[in-house]
C-alpha cells in the first residue's frame, strides 16, 4: 500500500483525516519513522483554533520548501524503518524519539549547537510534514534512540519535558533552592517535574484552575497558591524571610503573569519566560536595574531529549500523571481537538496513535 491516513492542517478550523501519500524512502542523512505514538501540542491546537500560526503559507519555508497544506504532529515517538545514505548509528528497528527541531547545521548558533535558534529554524509538524501520520521522515540528527524496556507512551511525552528541562538548565542551580513556576498547563507541569528531578528544594506554584491546582500537587509541587484568592507575592515573601523566591518559571505567556514572575523572586533572583507571548508589555525596566533581577528566555530545546530520557528511564520523572488521553488517528477532532477546546483545564496530554 502507498498511501496512508493523516491529520492534515488547511486553514483555521479546517484539520482534516485524508488519504495521502506514503513518504518517499529517506534523503542522505533522513531517516523513516514508523509512529507508535504522538501527543497534541498548544502549537497545533493554535493551528487548529487560529492558524496559520507558525505554519508557512505566504511563501515556502526557508529550509523546507513546506507552504500551506501541512500533516500536524511532532510530540512523537517510534521505530525506524529505513535510514538514508550516510546515516550512522541507527538502524532500522531501534526504538526513538525525536526533537522538532529541523535546522540547517550552517549558521552561528547551530555552529555553536544553539540549533534551537537556528537562522532557519523549521519545527516538524509545522514547516515540515509531521507524525500524526503512520509514517514520517525526519533528518537523523534529531533522533534520539531509546533504552531497552523504555515505555512508548512515555516517549511522546519527551518533547514538552525537554522544554521543560530546557527551561531548568536556563536558570541555572536548582538543587536546594525554592522556586515558583507561574502556570500549570502543560509546559508548567513539565517544568515542576524536571526542577523535582534535578533536585528543587521547594516548588510553589501559582495557577487558577481547580483541575490544574490539584496536578500540580500531583506531579510534585509543595505549595500550590490561587492569585484569585490570596496575595501570592505576600504569601512568597513570608515564606522565605520576606525576600522573595530564588528563582521563576513563566509559563503562561501574558503580560500580567509575566510580571507576576518577576514580582515573585528576590533582589538578584533570575526568571525564566517560557511562555509564549502574543502581545506585548509596557513594564518598567527600571525595576530590573534597581533589584538587578536577571530575566531570561527559553525557547524549545538544544540536546535536552537525552537528560529527559535519562531521568524517565531511571524513575526521576513519572510521566503518568501528565497522560490525560489515548485516542486512534481517526478519533483525533472530536476526541483530541475539540476535547482540548471544550476541556482545556480537564486535559494535560492527549496522545494520539496512527496505527
Amino acid at each position: 500500500m502507498n498511501t496512508m491516513q493523516a491529520a492534515v492542517w488547511h486553514g483555521r478550523q479546517d484539520v482534516r483525516l485524508e488519504t495521502v501519500p506514503r513518504p518517499a524512502a529517506p534523503a542522505a542523512g533522513w531517516v523513516t519513522v514508523r509512529v507508535h505514538w504522538c501527543g497534541i501540542c498548544g502549537s497545533d491546537l493554535h493551528e487548529y483554533l487560529a492558524g496559520p500560526v507558525f505554519i508557512p503559507v505566504e511563501a515556502p519555508h526557508p529550509l523546507t520548501g513546506m507552504q500551506g497544506q501541512c500533516i500536524l504532529g511532532h510530540e512523537f515517538c517510534g521505530e525506524i524503518v529505513a535510514v538514508g545514505e550516510g546515516v550512522e548509528g541507527l538502524a532500522a528497528g531501534q526504538r526513538v524519539a525525536a526533537d522538532a527541531c529541523q535546522h540547517c547545521g550552517e549558521c552561528t548558533y547551530c555552529r555553536e549547537g544553539r540549533f534551537n535558534l537556528c537562522e532557519q529554524l523549521a519545527f516538524t509538524g509545522l514547516m515540515n510534514d509531521g507524525a500524526f501520520a503512520e509514517l514520517v521522515n525526519v533528518p537523523a540528527d534529531v533522533i534520539y534512540p531509546l533504552p531497552e524496556g523504555f515505555p512508548m507512551e512515555a516517549g511522546a511525552l519527551i518533547e514538552p519535558l525537554a522544554v521543560g528541562m530546557h527551561a531548568v538548565r536556563k536558570a541555572g542551580r536548582v538543587a536546594g533552592r525554592t522556586l515558583v513556576v507561574v502556570g500549570a498547563g502543560t509546559i508548567g507541569l513539565c517544568t515542576i517535574l524536571c526542577a523535582r528531578a534535578e533536585g528543587a528544594e521547594r516548588i510553589i506554584v501559582l495557577e487558577m484552575s481547580a483541575a490544574r491546582k490539584a496536578k500540580a500537587r500531583e506531579v510534585g509541587a509543595d505549595l500550590v497558591l490561587d492569585p484569585g484568592e490570596c496575595d501570592p507575592i505576600a504569601e512568597i515573601q513570608a515564606l522565605t524571610g520576606g525576600l522573595g523566591a530564588e528563582l521563576a518559571f513563566e509559563c503562561i505567556g501574558h503580560k500580567d503573569t509575566a510580571k507576576l514572575a518577576i514580582d515573585t523572586v528576590r533582589k538578584a533572583g533570575r526568571v525564566v519566560m517560557v511562555g509564549i507571548f502574543e502581545e506585548p508589555s509596557a513594564y518598567n525596566f527600571f525595576e530590573l536595574v534597581a533589584t538587578e533581577k536577571e530575566v531570561v528566555g527559553s525557547l524549545a530545546y538544544s540536546g535536552e531529549f537525552a537528560d529527559v530520557i535519562r531521568r524517565i528511564d531511571e524513575g526521576a520523572i513519572d510521566v503518568a500523571p501528565l497522560i490525560t488521553g489515548r485516542i486512534r488517528l481517526p478519533e483525533i477532532i472530536d476526541k483530541g481537538f475539540e476535547e482540548l477546546v471544550h476541556r482545556k483545564d480537564q486535559n494535560v496530554k492527549i496522545i494520539v496513535q496512527p496505527a
